[in-house]
């Protein structure tokens, strides 16, 4: 049988290994924490503006699992805030275990707190990572959705320092790149006055440090807008962020919270006096990251050169997804590139044609085109996502944005993509 190993457990990992198996694979999904999902432990946010059209489009070609999860985990769906509409809020306790059992239904087979840190090369071909342990794990073909931040050095040049975020770095050592440890060049993402890097774009609070007014809002509503004193707003925290669909003056002139179960701060980080200052703040406490007055994990450090099929330029068997993929920021956009990943693993390791997504469909655009911009000077500045910023404009542009679920469904059958990851390769 195929064997396929997938190296990080987060949206992208747990999607590649799902549409693996369902292509007849053997999977196994090694995980450096104790719990899958990395940031989408913090995260909480789907559905809003064009993952929308990407959700659907995922579930019309057969990678429904990730998506169930959420919707059985919802706290809020469709909801508004600003820039952002038909949102839907999952809670951020309970999608893990949410998740873990889509896998286990599937037959995905997985070990937690394995730590890959070596690779076992024949040529230009892998033939087995090692974990911390020096166990070896032997497979056809590789997918590596690790992330792109940590370890700590990293956000110690280039951010304001160990934030002690859901990467939990010092608990579970840091992340390797297993594309450098082939031998492959990888490469870092810029911010617009082109530094290097991204800090990620929002923080916890616990809901029962804020007013009782405000947690009554944030549950009944699902979100809250809270205006910032003049002389309490930041300047500058909105081009840090690597979740550039939301540096809108909005979130420089409001505190905007969405019920994720926590109070979810959309701001990289909030100097924690200057927020206690705020009517209904005054009790205020961070959760994740737990350093989140002074900073947040930076990210687009370790970005693998791929083609279209998400496979992974100089190495003969290994694919990438997630954040490894490029700059696409999201849960949404891991799931989906996640999801390509994992069927051409089984693809390549059964000598099968590998497959793209054609461009008909926003997936499909989206990887191709942030593929082409990550060459440019310019746009390895910027960030790309479903839901805002430069790519979601482009999508009104190519009329790719809808919420006609049926006009999507429609344009999957149309690219010949109907049901495409329930279908064995093997």
């Amino acid at each position: 049988m195929v064997k396929v190993i997938v190296v990080g457990g987060g949206w992208a990992g747990c999607a590649a290994a799902l549409t693996a198996k369902k292509a007849g694979a053997d999977v196994m999904l090694l995980e450096r924490t104790d719990m899958f999902l990395g940031t989408g432990l913090v995260g909480g946010i789907m559905r809003n503006n064009g993952r929308f059209v990407a959700t659907e489009e995922s579930i019309a070609m057969g990678a429904h699992e990730l998506f169930d999860a959420v919707n059985e985990t919802a706290r809020h769906k469709n909801i508004e805030f600003p820039g952002h509409k038909h949102a839907t809020l999952y809670d951020v306790a309970k999608i893990e275990p949410a998740v873990r059992r889509k896998l286990d239904q599937a037959g995905v087979k997985y070990k937690l707190q394995c730590r890959v840190k070596d690779v076992k090369m024949d040529g230009k071909k892998i033939v087995a990572v090692i974990d911390q342990d020096g166990n070896e794990y032997q497979g056809d073909a590789f997918v590596e959705t690790s992330g792109t931040a940590g370890p700590q050095g990293n956000c110690l040049k280039y951010g304001n320092g160990c934030a002690m975020c859901i990467y939990r770095c010092p608990t579970f050592g840091p992340r390797i790149e297993l594309a450098t440890k082939c031998g492959v060049e990888e490469f870092k993402g810029k911010k617009a006055d082109g530094s290097v890097g991204a800090m990620s774009g929002s923080c916890k609070l616990h809901m029962e440090s804020l007013s009782k007014e405000l947690q009554q809002e944030l549950t009944t509503k699902g979100v809250a807008v809270v205006p910032i004193p003049k002389e309490l707003q930041k300047e500058g925290a909105l081009e840090s962020k690597a979740c550039q669909q939301y540096a809108l003056k909005e979130f420089k002139e409001n505190i905007i919270l969405l019920d994720t179960g926590h109070a979810k701060l959309m701001s990289p980080y909030y100097p924690l006096d200057t927020l206690r200052k705020i009517p209904g703040f005054e009790n205020a406490r961070f959760e994740d990251p737990y350093a989140g007055g002074i900073g947040n994990s930076m990210r687009y450090l370790a970005l693998s050169p791929r083609d279209n099929y998400l496979k992974t330029k100089g190495v003969e068997n290994l694919f990438c997804g997630g954040e490894k993929a490029g700059l696409l920021v999201g849960h949404t956009e891991a799931i989906v590139t996640g999801s390509l990943a994992g069927n051409n693993a089984v693809r390549y390791a059964k000598d099968k044609e590998l497959k793209q997504i054609p461009t008909s469909l926003a997936i499909g655009d989206a990887i191709a085109y942030v593929n082409e911009q990550m060459g440019t000077e310019d746009g390895i500045t910027k960030k790309y996502t479903f839901s805002g910023s430069v790519y979601f404009q482009r999508m009104k542009e190519l009329n790719l944005y809808t919420t006609d679920v049926n006009e999507i469904k429609k344009r999957v059958e149309d690219a010949g993509m109907t049901n495409f990851y329930n279908q064995s390769v093997v």
